[in-house]
């Protein structure tokens, strides 16, 4: 099975060394050609443009930045769906939007084309560990026959139903980190001011109820002074934005979600610090301090 893979940002780099790593054959693009040199050199094929990484693989993967980016790799003038062919099966890996990926959906159906979206959890560690959360809208058929694929890059894969159902069940996800990037944020604020140790603050907060995957991982990187992006912060205040549009469609109000908003758009928008992690948050707080 021959792979194309369009996106080597931070997350598709460590997605592709380990597809490469279980032997697949593997083609790229990437608008900046630099950013994908690292997988170029462990074995992966630069091709030009989407359409051509379509032309030479069985199954086409993106991830990219936003659903604009999305839309026009899809059906761009040289993108996917200028070169895709009936029989292939395409996978949009970019949290995005629902609407769009069923979009993309009913174009491949019409014209016998397999499409999945498959959106991520697991940042930067997920992704160059295999140990990614997968979430998947689409038919049963077509999950089965790419299970190996999603096998070489994550440990938790789960069909949601069909076209969409990925991208919702990714905003379910998005709106719990939400709540633990405020929380661990403000924990952190707290134990500060009140002069405990900030080391000995994660490690019992780990070992109790209070446990989560955020503080686990970004703790010990704010203590570091180390807020370089496993996760870009412009993209999660996107996903909150689309989480909050799909919600306000179904008439559901999610008020915690709605002030996570709020708080990232203060960092992405007035400090202009979205190329931070999700963990920049803190210097929302430092700053109003």
């Amino acid at each position: 099975m021959k792979i194309g893979f369009i996106g080597t940002g931070v997350m598709g780099t460590g997605m592709i060394n380990n597809l490469l790593k279980h032997d697949f054959s593997v083609t790229v693009y990437n608008r900046t050609k630099a950013h994908a040199s690292q997988v170029l050199a462990n074995g992966a094929t630069w091709a030009d443009t989407p359409a051509a990484v379509t032309r030479v693989s069985d199954v086409v993967i993106t991830i990219v930045g936003f659903p604009k980016d999305v839309e026009t790799v899809y059906f761009g003038d040289d993108g996917i769906f200028s070169a895709a062919k009936a029989g292939q099966t395409l996978i949009d890996m970019t949290t995005s939007s629902p609407m769009l990926a069923k979009k993309i959906f009913d174009y491949g159906a019409a014209r016998q084309i397999d499409v999945l979206d498959a959106p991520v959890s697991g940042g930067d560690i997920g992704a160059k560990n295999a140990t990614l959360t997968i979430m998947v809208g689409g038919s049963q058929q077509v999950f089965d026959r790419v299970k190996d694929v999603f096998a070489a890059m994550g440990t938790s894969v789960n069909l949601f139903g069909g076209p969409g159902q990925g991208q919702n069940a990714k905003m379910a996800n998005q709106i719990m980190i939400a709540g633990t990037m405020t929380g661990l944020t403000e924990s952190l604020e707290f134990a500060k001011s009140a002069g405990l140790n900030l080391d000995q603050m994660i490690q019992t907060i780990q070992g109790g109820g209070a446990s989560n995957w955020s503080m686990g991982a970004y703790g010990p990187r704010i203590l570091k002074g180390d807020l370089k992006p496993g996760f870009y912060a412009k993209h999660f205040l996107k996903d909150l934005r689309i989480a909050l549009e799909v919600a306000d469609e179904m008439k559901l109000d999610l008020p915690a979600t709605k002030l996570a908003k709020q708080l990232y758009e203060t960092m992405v928008d007035q400090l202009h610090l979205g190329d931070l992690g999700t963990q920049g948050l803190i210097d929302v707080y430092e700053h109003k301090s």
